[in-house]
């Protein structure tokens, strides 16, 4: 699949894949200067990019694991989602979840980003659900004897 990509910013990176095997591209850092984040703070961080996702698909933003892993730095809703009809600059929400300043430098790696196809549903309210055998059991109600 091809996915057309436009730089808003002169000194945009490309998502790159770390191997053949990768499943996610990097996202990354597009700015001037270093960014600053305090512990607890949420900072937008530029890609300086656009794209053209197709209809039917979404462009979904993760973390880094060593980001968010060794620094504290990960996407503060989790999982950004980029809708197929968005146009604009691709932003990441990093939140600093450490005890410790912390620092982006531009060009610095710092979310992953999948295109997957999602499945738009109906829905429709039933009285009723067919039952399953594990029924309501919920958080951690599997795996248990």
């Amino acid at each position: 699949m091809e996915l057309k990509v436009k730089k808003v910013r002169e000194n945009a990176t490309l998502p790159t894949y770390g191997s053949d095997g990768a499943a996610a591209s990097d996202l990354y850092a597009c700015m001037e200067e270093n960014i600053t984040i305090a512990p607890g703070e949420t900072v937008f961080v530029p890609t300086g990019l656009s794209m053209a996702i197709p209809k039917g698909y979404g462009g979904f933003i993760y973390a880094r694991s060593g980001l968010s892993c060794k620094q504290g730095l990960a996407p503060a809703n989790k999982v950004g989602i980029v809708d197929a009809d968005y146009r604009g600059e691709v932003m990441v929400a990093l939140h600093n979840h450490s005890k410790e300043e912390r620092t982006i430098e531009p060009q610095e790696r710092i979310a992953q980003f999948v295109v997957a196809p999602y499945m738009k549903v109906n829905y429709v309210e039933v009285e009723e659900l067919d039952d399953t055998e594990r029924g309501e059991g919920g958080f951690g109600s599997t795996g248990k004897k």
